[in-house]
């Protein structure tokens, strides 16, 4: 396939056109002239520079790479078919969609909500525990989870390889959490496959953690998440939140929610937290 160095243009104009700021979470300001977002806004979005952007929509500059498209179309909140399109517009074959893919494409509605969380802890998560987007909040909650590549990007993974993992959660529970964390894995690598990212991540494990080991030879499903967390933050200390999730069934995304009891101690932890911000966990 060969990039449509028009038509991508043309639709990465309109679909900029389209998007308002407080579509996106930003702040519309009083001396807004642009029809949709700037092409910096955008650019911010995506995770690229400004003059990148803007030679696509010029139609100059080298062919966009399939991750360059993938973030692209997930800053300009496009729909699944909307991204495939994207894809073939700049010469590429989209992602495979279908029961065996577990897609990262965050859908546009659960973006959406996100965006106006930026006042609680939350994030979007895979099937398989892996960030694929926080909250600024979340982000100081946790730390940047999305920083991670590779098998260490899925949370149920880093609990039986990296110790530094289990620090921000309450010891009592860790026991269960191992459970959990086994459970979930069989799980989907049951209904992904032998050939799937979930049954490789616990070909891995089997390998690398006698305890993973231990408690994947009871064969336990159905082990589900408490709806209360405990967690301990090296900032704010102990906090007892509470967990409401949003599942996106076509993406098998979930948009977790973290939030605390009014009036209680976590309640006013967190509040300092959203002080502190994000530079109380690296």
């Amino acid at each position: 396939m060969e990039i449509d160095r028009p038509a991508l243009a043309a639709f990465l104009r309109r679909r900029r056109e389209l998007l308002q700021p407080e579509d996106v979470g930003l702040p519309r300001g009083q001396r807004r002239r642009t029809s949709g977002l700037r092409r910096e806004e955008v650019a911010e979005l995506c995770h690229m520079s400004t003059d990148y952007y803007a030679r696509l929509e010029r139609e100059r500059g080298p062919q966009p790479s399939q991750p360059m498209i993938a973030s692209i179309a997930q800053g300009l909140h496009l729909s699944l078919d909307e991204r495939n399109h994207l894809f073939r517009l700049a010469g590429h074959t989209p992602p495979v969609r279908g029961t065996g893919a577990v897609s990262e494409h965050i859908s546009p509605g659960l973006l959406r909500i996100l965006d106006r969380l930026d006042d609680t802890p939350a994030e979007v998560v895979t099937e398989l525990g892996e960030t694929l987007r926080q909250t600024p909040l979340g982000t100081a909650l946790t730390g940047d989870a999305t920083r991670y590549t590779g098998p260490a990007r899925s949370i149920g993974y880093r609990w039986f390889t990296d110790p530094v993992t289990r620090e921000l959660y309450a010891p009592e529970d860790h026991a269960f959490l191992s459970r959990m964390f086994a459970s979930g894995l069989r799980e989907a690598s049951a209904l992904r496959g032998p050939g799937s990212r979930a049954a490789h991540y616990a070909e891995l494990l089997l390998a690398r953690s006698d305890e993973f080991r231990r408690v994947w030879e009871k064969q336990e499903v159905g082990i589900h998440p408490h709806h209360v967390k405990h967690f301990i933050h090296p900032e704010v200390g102990a906090l007892e939140l509470h967990c409401q999730n949003l599942l996106d069934p076509d993406q098998s995304h979930r948009l977790l929610v973290y939030t605390a009891v009014p009036g209680s101690e976590s309640h006013d932890r967190l509040r300092l937290l959203s002080v502190i911000g994000p530079q109380a966990l690296r």
